[in-house]
């Protein structure tokens, strides 16, 4: 046969790579029942739509060959339900994926390529941090600029996985995307404890250096904690489905399941009649969207507000509701945060953006101060001004100050009040102790008064009286209106498309 000792060179090095590279951390791979990198992207992707990039590339010191098949990371083409995608992939096996120049060269051309065909990009992050010697020294140092395009301008979305401990390059592609899930037991961190321990004479431990616990529930920079690298994987998946492949188009449409719409009368039951009673904005949520369709993002961080994305009629949207089981809906600092980064994603890839509010104001006092609450505050009203995808507000209970203009009152392109709603600048009773320095012991008849006195003009119809809210609802037709909202708004843009002006705003997290 023709050119057998050519063939045979070829498939020897295809295969050395496909291998990977340390047998002995692959086995403790599968021996701790995670998977390896090409079997992280077989669950990923669909069946045979892979096409690598760069297999038979090599790290750029020779003596490194034979450690880091491909230099440590898996790139390329692949489909999600038929939808095009490129991933980047580390291969811990190889030299613990370590940044260096050539993976660094392979995930700027992922990236690039990306931008250029509009198709989303995917991060599988694992990385020991960056590959000394290489990036040791002067030159070494100002390389990794040169390989490294953090720049971020939401062309089209990206989403990372952290499916291990991930420091320096790896941290860094994962609290730049859109979405970010890590597994349970991974880690993402400026630098591991190694460095700390010497650099600042702080010996963490990793957990509470990077773990999902610090990143989901504290810092907020990942948006959801899975237990699998198969369950991680499927997030990703279930993210995108979500969004177009680029902003200059709109979401998919997907089918209206079965049963969807058919929840409207459990909102009476969940909303107390009580205004004393709390209740679970999620349950509202679930009986409003089309069926299991809400996906949370940053679930377990600032609890107080509740968003993710939904379906509603088969039309992806973006969702940010107050939530009165926490703190009894009152925003803070990290509340801004949360809402600021989904209204940066929708205005980005073209969802349209909602809001539930029953909320008594934003939670004032020396820790807000503390924590740059007057210009969270602002720049959360700021990211609401200027995204330009069609805003439609609900307000179910009570909306007081300027929480009520954040979560969309004078901003939002239609409104809609339950008969439950209740807008003021306080509550009445908080008002009459600010104003007349009265409390219900000192004078319980005087105190009554003077509460329904500052109560007056606050109930939902007031509003609607004077168009600021355009209708009245039950809230069994909440799902309705805001279908045919949707059906008309959506008209104004270019075939579903926005100004995307909130594309380069920085990450908020």
């Amino acid at each position: 046969m023709a050119f057998e000792a050519e063939i045979e060179e070829l498939e020897r090095r295809r295969a050395k790579a496909r291998a990977m590279g340390s047998a002995r951390r692959l086995q403790q791979f599968a021996d701790d029942g995670l998977l390896n990198v090409r079997q992280r992207l077989d669950h990923l992707l669909d069946d045979g739509s892979f096409v690598e990039s760069g297999l038979l590339a090599l790290p750029a010191r020779v003596e490194d060959h034979d450690r880091a098949p491909a230099d440590g990371s898996v790139d390329g083409f692949g489909k999600i339900e038929g939808r095009p995608v490129l991933v980047n992939a580390a291969d811990f096996s190889a030299m613990g994926s370590s940044s260096a120049e050539i993976n660094g060269i392979k995930k700027q051309k992922m990236q690039a390529t990306a931008i250029a065909n509009g198709v989303p990009l995917i991060f599988l992050c694992e990385c020991s941090g960056a590959r000394m010697p290489d990036v040791m020294g002067g030159t070494g140092i100002h390389k990794t600029g040169e390989y490294f395009n953090l720049s971020r301008e939401r062309v089209v979305p990206q989403a990372a996985a952290v499916l291990g401990s991930s420091y320096g390059g790896g941290t860094w592609r994962a609290v730049t995307s859109d979405f970010c899930v890590m597994r349970k037991g991974a880690i993402m961190a400026v630098s591991s404890v190694n460095v700390t321990s010497v650099a600042i004479s702080e010996a963490e431990d990793p957990e509470d250096l990077g773990g999902w616990r610090m990143q989901t529930e504290v810092t907020g920079q990942a948006d959801l904690a899975v237990d699998t690298d198969e369950a991680a994987l499927d997030a990703v998946r279930r993210f995108l489905s979500y969004l177009p492949s680029h902003h200059g188009e709109a979401p998919p449409r997907a089918p209206v399941p079965p049963g969807s719409g058919e929840q409207a009368d459990a909102l009476l039951r969940i909303l107390p009649e009580s205004r004393a009673k709390v209740y679970d904005v999620r349950k509202v949520i679930a009986a409003i969207v089309d069926a299991d369709s809400f996906f949370p993002l940053k679930e377990r961080y600032s609890r107080v507000v509740t968003t993710g994305l939904a379906r509603i009629d088969g039309r992806a949207v973006a969702i940010i509701a107050t939530n009165p089981m926490f703190k009894g809906g009152a925003l803070d600092a990290d509340a801004c945060d949360k809402a600021m980064n989904l209204i940066v994603l929708a205005d980005s890839f073209n969802l349209p953006i909602i809001t539930f509010a029953d909320t008594p104001g934003f939670l004032v006092g020396t820790v807000g101060e503390r924590l740059k609450l007057p210009g969270k505050i602002m720049n959360y009203m700021q990211a609401l001004h200027m995204a330009t995808v069609p805003k439609l507000s609900v307000v179910m209970r009570k909306s007081y100050g300027q929480a009520h203009l954040n979560m969309g009152a004078g901003v939002c392109d239609e409104m809609a009040l339950w008969y439950t709603a209740d807008v003021s600048f306080m509550d009445p009773e908080v008002g009459v102790n600010v104003v007349y320095r009265l409390r219900p012991e000192d004078d319980p008849e005087r105190y009554r008064e003077l509460s329904e006195y500052l109560a007056r003009d606050t109930d939902a119809y007031s509003l609607a009286a004077s168009y600021r809210a355009q209708t009245v609802i039950d809230p069994r037709e909440t799902r309705d209106w805001l279908t045919r909202m949707l059906e008309l708004h959506e008209r104004r843009l270019t075939k579903g498309v926005g100004e995307h002006k909130m594309r380069t705003w920085p990450t908020t997290f």
